[in-house]
């Protein structure tokens, strides 16, 4: 067996085509979907991620905002910045850059951040209403899991059981929620649990968010199962890699994302998804 792979670039642009659609609908009624990414110090890996938010938005014919500031804005300065974004009619999406530099408390700036712009899905009314099933914001990587499991048919989940290594409060417990929401048994490990493989090999479907190389092998993997790896790692050779043992699981598994070309695409496109849905809200 040879698993299908899971293409995140050709889902990422048939995703991000339909985005653009809707966009140009919604600006023939008056509204241009609008998103303002906020930037704070010059963490180089930052910098290249909202480079390419700023891009993608443009590309799909938003109103792209970056406000960059130095590693020395205070607290209370950047609290007032989103504040004012939040009052602000043109902008319907707000993206603080994470990681913030250490004299500022990520929760509080994330929290401040209103719930209607809340377009990475981290504030607690996103998640709360994830959890209780109410329109909400899904974070973008798990929501980007999610259609890809819809891509292959899987969008009802009763009677799967999904694993979910990691635990992280951005991929591993909104992962985990989402899977519930659709019907799956869903069971949250993480790369010290006891027998992992044990688990791993119940699962119909693993996804694997550790940032961890080679956490999940072939001998781990139950026969068909669907492998979603959300890792972002180097091999020795310093080639962009995974969480899982890509080489050894394509052979187990039914389904599996590559790194790159995987999961990596559909962050930035469900990003895109919310702010339009954002927009679409605002307007009516």
């Amino acid at each position: 067996m040879t698993a299908q792979l899971i293409d995140g670039n050709a889902l990422s642009r048939q995703l991000r085509a339909e985005v653009a659609q809707r966009a140009t609908a919604l600006k023939a009624r008056g509204t241009t979907p609008g998103l303002a990414v906020v930037l704070v110090g010059d963490n180089p890996a930052s910098q290249v991620y909202v480079r390419n938010k700023v891009k993608a938005c443009e590309d799909a014919g938003f109103h792209s905002v970056l406000e960059k500031y130095d590693a020395s804005m205070t607290e209370a300065q950047l609290l007032a910045r989103v504040e004012a974004l939040n009052n602000d009619p043109a902008i319907h999406g707000i993206l603080v850059q994470l990681p913030l530099p250490a004299h500022i408390d990520d929760h509080k700036v994330i929290e401040t951040i209103s719930p209607l712009k809340d377009v990475d899905g981290f504030h607690v009314a996103s998640a709360g209403a994830l959890m209780v099933g109410e329109v909400g914001f899904k974070a973008c990587t798990p929501y980007g899991c999610m259609k890809m499991l819809e891509s292959i048919g899987m969008k009802d989940l009763r009677g799967k059981h999904a694993v979910v290594i990691g635990r992280s409060n951005i991929v591993g417990k909104p992962m985990a929620m989402m899977l519930l929401a659709a019907n799956a048994t869903v069971t949250i490990c993480h790369s010290g649990t006891a027998d992992l493989a044990a688990m791993t090999r119940q699962a119909d479907i693993v996804v694997a968010a550790v940032g961890k190389r080679n956490v999940l092998t072939a001998d781990m993997c139950k026969p068909g199962a669907v492998v979603i790896d959300v890792g972002m790692n180097r091999n020795d050779e310093g080639k962009l890699c995974g969480d899982v043992d890509f080489d050894g699981v394509k052979d187990v598994a039914g389904f599996i994302t590559p790194v790159p070309g995987g999961v990596g695409p559909m962050t930035i496109t469900m990003l895109l998804v919310n702010t339009m849905e954002a927009a679409e809200r605002a307007a009516g």
